[in-house]
């Protein structure tokens, strides 16, 4: 497969969500608003994880990767929509287009197979607790995140590699607000099934795959906890895991709500706000979803204060 660029356009014209220009003006500092949270939140997500010598555990160490993966997720689509939301012209070039999708896909891949190696993680804490230290050895925690961002490393470079075989002939206008991969489709002026069944099997193994380990592990952990005699016990079991569950829940709901659909029910609207969800609120609610329930990452936010307060009177 060659990697000649076949568009017979220099760059696409993306329409973005709305129109109306009093709405762009909304849309903008909205998005603005959540960006920055997405950034303070999980930037400082890292860096309590990072100087907190207690939540240096299997857990939280796939918790820094999951605030990068969605650090980096919203700044590839987040800061050019905000451009697109005030600038007059919406131009994007193709390779600039082709670089946006490559990392959208890279990142979202590496993240479902992200959560998939926190799914079994939660299963070994929760089923296996007397060997929870053995199996989840540091080596096996770099191993599984390794894996994952190899994985959406291979299916980023096949979707990008494939999508650069098209034609671009006819227009140039993307109705969409960022570079995914179903509107570059429906602009390619040539045959495309193919190329969708290539990507749809690449896709579809790595989504099958996370979801069967996340489905196999919560069945283990669902069943692990109906056999604790005690309330308490039953609690505190679940609250271990509820937090993933909920960003899980979260994530894959709208991924599957957008993508694996028949064409005939597909709305351009409907489709764009499940594209806005997880693409920039997604990104902002996960540190919040993993902080605000967890009364170890609380206790770790006061530790690093009070170090950070004790190192200002030494000085």
């Amino acid at each position: 497969m060659g990697r000649r660029n076949n568009t017979m356009v220099p760059d696409f014209i993306l329409m973005g969500l709305t129109d109306s220009e009093e709405l762009r003006l909304v849309l903008f500092h909205l998005f603005l608003l959540i960006y920055l949270v997405t950034v303070l939140g999980n930037a400082g997500m890292i860096l309590i994880i990072r100087l907190d010598l207690q939540l240096h555990t299997p857990m939280y160490f796939f918790l820094s990767h999951l605030s990068f993966l969605d650090l980096s997720y919203s700044s590839v689509v987040t800061p050019k929509t905000l451009e697109n939301l005030i600038a007059s012209t919406k131009h994007i070039s193709f390779g600039g287009c082709l670089a946006q999708m490559y990392f959208f896909v890279f990142l979202g891949a590496t993240e479902c197979l992200l959560l998939s190696a926190m799914a079994y993680d939660r299963y070994v804490a929760i089923c296996k607790p007397l060997q929870y230290p053995v199996i989840m050895s540091p080596s096996l925690c770099c191993f599984l995140v390794t894996i994952s961002y190899m994985i959406g490393f291979s299916n980023s470079l096949v979707n990008v590699l494939f999508i650069n075989t098209l034609h671009f002939c006819d227009t140039n206008v993307l109705h969409h607000f960022f570079c995914d991969t179903s509107p570059i489709l429906a602009l390619s002026c040539t045959d495309t099934r193919d190329v969708e069944t290539m990507i749809f099997i690449v896709a579809g193994s790595t989504l099958v795959a996370s979801l069967t380990t996340i489905s196999v592990s919560y069945a283990s952990i669902l069943s692990t906890i109906l056999n604790i005699n005690s309330t308490s016990g039953k609690r505190k079991a679940f609250s271990t895991c509820a937090s993933h569950l909920l960003g899980v829940t979260i994530f894959y709901g709208t991924i599957i709500f957008t993508y694996l659909k028949p064409r005939s029910s597909y709305s351009l609207g409907k489709d764009q706000v499940a594209s806005v969800f997880y693409t920039i609120v997604i990104p902002m609610l996960n540190p919040l979803i993993y902080s605000l329930r967890n009364k170890e990452v609380k206790r770790a936010v006061i530790r690093v204060m009070q170090k950070i307060e004790s190192t200002r009177h030494v000085r």
